[in-house]
This record gives C-alpha cells, sequence and structure tokens, in this order.
C-alpha cells in the first residue's frame, strides 16, 4: 500500500453489487482474476418485478460461498426511508423527472458497506459505467457512510468495453450467462418500486418517438378504460397510509397506484436530462404511482401548509432534487433540509380524491381536519363581516408605493 491508497494486491475481500446478468457475473470473475480476492455478492429486491434466486444460483455456480451470497427484500424500507421522505418534498429534477432510479442508489449503497462490516471485506465494486450518474450516486453514498473504505469501478478500469467483449471473456472463463431465445431487448433498463427507466438503443436519437412495445408497466393512453377510476388517498404526516379506507404499508401503496395507474395510461415520460457529470441524456420512465403520490400530496398541502411555508418549500425543492440527483443523500445539507420539510409534514394530514382517465391525474376533491380553508372567507357570496374588502384598498396602495414612485421618477 503507497499513499494511503490500495492495490490490487491489498484487497483481500470485496463485496459486488450482483444481479446475475452479464456484466456482474464477469465483474465477478474479473475481480477475482484481477484482485485474486473473495468475492461477496448483494442483491437487493426494490421490487423490481424479478426472481432474484437465480442469482444465488449463479452465484454458486462461480464459486461464491452460500454464506456470502446476500439477497435482502428491501422493498418496504426502500419506500418508508427513502421514497416518501422525497414525495414529502414534492421532488421533480429539472420540471419532470420523478428520480425513479436516483432514490435507490443510497439505500443500496448503505447495503453494501453494512453488508462489508459484516463480513470484514475491504472493498465494495459496482457495474456502474463511467460515463452516468449511478457511479457517482453510488460511490458518494459508500464515502460517506465509510471514508476508507475501497471502491472498484471496473468499467473505469478495464477494456471489455463492448457486449462481444464481454460474451467473448464470459466464454474463456465459463462463465454462466443465460442466453435467451428471441431478440435482446435494445433498451438498457433499471427497475424498482418507484419506476422503470428506458435509456439505449432508439432513444439515443432524440427525434425518435419510443416505440409502443417498449413500455412495460402502462397501457398508452389511448388503450385505457373510458371510464374514470377514483382513488381517496389518505395522508397521515405527510405520507399515504390507506387508499379507498384500506390501511396499507408503504410498499403496499406504492405497489396499488402502480398497477392502478398503469392500468389507466398514468406515468409515461420522455425526456432529456442533464447528468451530474455534464452529458446529456435521453430516457424514457414509467412511474405511474410516483406520479399520482406527486399530485395527490401537494393537494393535501394546498389545504394544510401555511402560504409561506408552502412557498418556502417550493423553493427549495429543486436543490432538494439536484442533492438527490446527484447522489448527495447521505450528506449533511439533505439531512438539513430533510428535517425543514419533515417540520412541515404534522399538519399534512386527510384525504385527497383522484381522478384517474386516460393518462391524467386529476384531483377533485380535498379534505382535512387541520384544513386553513375557510369557506366563510373564501365564498363570493355574503360573508357576513368576515373579511372587510376595504381593508384591500390599503393593502394594494401600500404595495404599490415603491412602484408608483418608481414610475414618478421616470416620467420626470
Amino acid at each position: 500500500m503507497t499513499d494511503g491508497v490500495k492495490t490490487a494486491g491489498d484487497v483481500r475481500k470485496v463485496v459486488l453489487a450482483y444481479s446475475g446478468g452479464l456484466d456482474t457475473s464477469v465483474i465477478l470473475q474479473w475481480l477475482k482474476d484481477v484482485y485474486e480476492c473473495e468475492v461477496v455478492t448483494y442483491t437487493a429486491d426494490l421490487g423490481q418485478g424479478e426472481e432474484l434466486e437465480p442469482a444465488r444460483s449463479k452465484a454458486i455456480e462461480m464459486g461464491v460461498p452460500e454464506d456470502q451470497i446476500f439477497i435482502d427484500d428491501v422493498r418496504e424500507e426502500f419506500v418508508r426511508d427513502f421514497v416518501f421522505p422525497m414525495f414529502r418534498a414534492n421532488t421533480i429534477y429539472e420540471g419532470e423527472y420523478l428520480l425513479g432510479t436516483s432514490i435507490a442508489r443510497p439505500l443500496i449503497a448503505k447495503r453494501l458497506i453494512e453488508v462489508a462490516a459484516e463480513t470484514g471485506a475491504d472493498a465494495i465494486s459496482h457495474g456502474a459505467t463511467g460515463k452516468g450518474n449511478d457511479q457517482v450516486r453510488f460511490e458518494l453514498g459508500a464515502y460517506a457512510l465509510s471514508p476508507d473504505i475501497k471502491v472498484i469501478a471496473p468499467w473505469r478500469e478495464w477494456d471489455l468495453l463492448s457486449r462481444e467483449k464481454l460474451m467473448a471473456y464470459a466464454a474463456e472463463r465459463n462463465i454462466p450467462i443465460e442466453q435467451k431465445r428471441g431478440k435482446k431487448s435494445p433498451f438498457s433498463m433499471d427497475a424498482n418500486l418507484l419506476h422503470i427507466s428506458y435509456e439505449g438503443g432508439p432513444l439515443e436519437d432524440p427525434w425518435t418517438e419510443p416505440p409502443s412495445e417498449m413500455w412495460r408497466w402502462s397501457v398508452s393512453p389511448e388503450a385505457a378504460p373510458n371510464e374514470a377510476t377514483y382513488l381517496d388517498l389518505e395522508y397521515t404526516g405527510g405520507d399515504i397510509s390507506a387508499i379507498d379506507g384500506k390501511t396499507m404499508s408503504p410498499a403496499e401503496v406504492l405497489a396499488y397506484l402502480n398497477q392502478v395507474g398503469g392500468a389507466n395510461g398514468v406515468g409515461r415520460l420522455d425526456i432529456v436530462e442533464n447528468r451530474y457529470v455534464g452529458i446529456k441524456s435521453r430516457g424514457a420512465y414509467e412511474t405511474p404511482g410516483g406520479t399520482i403520490m406527486l399530485r395527490a400530496h401537494r393537494a393535501i398541502e394546498s389545504i394544510t401548509l401555511d402560504r409561506e411555508v408552502a412557498h418556502l418549500k417550493d423553493e427549495l425543492m429543486p436543490r432538494y432534487a439536484s442533492v438527490i440527483y446527484n447522489g448527495y443523500w447521505w450528506s449533511p445539507e439533505r439531512e438539513m433540509l430533510q428535517g425543514m420539510i419533515d417540520a412541515t409534514q404534522s399538519v399534512v394530514n386527510g384525504t385527497v380524491r383522484v381522478k384517474l382517465y386516460k393518462g391524467n391525474v386529476e384531483v377533485v376533491g380535498r379534505k382535512s381536519p387541520d384544513s386553513l380553508f375557510d369557506e366563510k372567507i373564501a365564498t363570493f357570496e355574503d360573508d357576513d363581516g368576515a373579511y372587510d374588502q376595504a381593508d384591500a384598498e390599503g393593502f394594494i396602495k401600500l404595495n404599490a408605493l415603491r412602484l408608483r414612485t418608481l414610475a414618478k421618477k421616470r416620467n420626470i
């Protein structure tokens, strides 16, 4: 070891974020070949809708001891401790993106570090490329939680920079790779309970419309039912706690909203976003449940939050969104912002009624025991003295004083 930097010979054991697919299977063997170390595999069930047990059998086939294979169901933790806190802030990145990939990375980083501590590993590894955001998110999270951890990012080290080279490496070393029948999807996809994303393939041309067969979670708005679906979403402390009178856990809430929203064509998005590393990237996303949650949460806040509190939250939100998108979930600034946001949510209680129809989410009702809406003041009818309209004249003149002064000066 020189100057505090670990070399290949210094790494004894690595925890690899492992899916069992081509990339991470090659990485598993490559780590053994290059770093001559033990490899622990970690696989997180974030609600991606895929069977994860094959990852266990593949790892065993590649020589990983069973007690060094970790597969976790973290769906409840994911929604409760990451997705719900993010939605309390009404978070969207660059006006559109609901951060479905971004918000999953800090949880994976946390579990990689925990597994490293449990198994005595001195390094972690991931399959993110050197062009994307995920390398930043994984590694910032890892360093924030374990500052001396070694991070191995093979895509920044090796020369296996094409699928053909990966397949050749796998063949040379007898790495078990599932050979699926039929045409391989041209898209790079990432899924969890909040969303599924699509990049690459024909989407690399921002003028090309996403093909209809690409979408997996939602029907097209044109094919959605001709009858609207209504949902009553009950909020407790800023989070959805029940739907249509049925109490649900956080993961159950999001899974149900995905199902109902997708069936009504809700949640499709096609954007070009600015990656933290400086690249513009075109991606398509399906976020049916999150789209409903965002509209409904703003609706319940509209009657429960003071005006200036609501406006201040809106001013803070873009910064909060960038913090998450850029990988700083475990940073002091995110914790500070979260504390401010969460402090506003004690009064965000009540029920929002939404109407889902052919890709649209309409808020059609909201009520709360903590509502600040006063019908006596808001009415266009006789308010019986609740609001003296004559008071508005002085209010307007005071606020117009600087404008009148400026106008007189300019007219001199």
